[in-house]
């Protein structure tokens, strides 16, 4: 990755690109059942925020537990590795949808 992507502080290293990022990202999700959580809990998301809009604003609360919930036992179980997202929240959650996406077009496998 090139380092005029990347700044460098004391202590770690921030992306600022997402573009950049996202490499990093998929090496945090090798482990295909973490894979699949991920993608399970983004696609519960995405229908718990159609659900807000269309049947009950409540379901709005239910969208980000159910995210973090699959993906996090993802990662503390399966990955064996902290989520991205205490370190990179936007990129994460970035990260996620274009996972999701990737798998359900196709280009990423299951």
């Amino acid at each position: 990755m090139a380092s005029h992507d990347r700044t460098t502080g004391d202590r770690d290293e921030r992306y600022r690109t997402f573009a950049a990022f996202y490499p990093f990202y998929l090496t945090e999700h090798v482990n295909r059942t973490s894979r699949r959580l991920h993608v399970i809990g983004t696609t519960l998301v995405i229908a718990a925020v159609i659900c807000g809009l269309l049947v009950d604003g409540r379901f709005f609360l239910a969208a980000p537990l159910i995210g973090y919930g699959f993906a996090w036992i993802g990662h503390f179980v399966f990955e064996k590795n902290r989520p991205a997202t205490f370190k990179y929240p936007l990129y994460s959650l970035a990260g996620d949808f274009r996972l999701w996406f990737e798998v359900v077009t196709g280009k990423r496998p299951f």
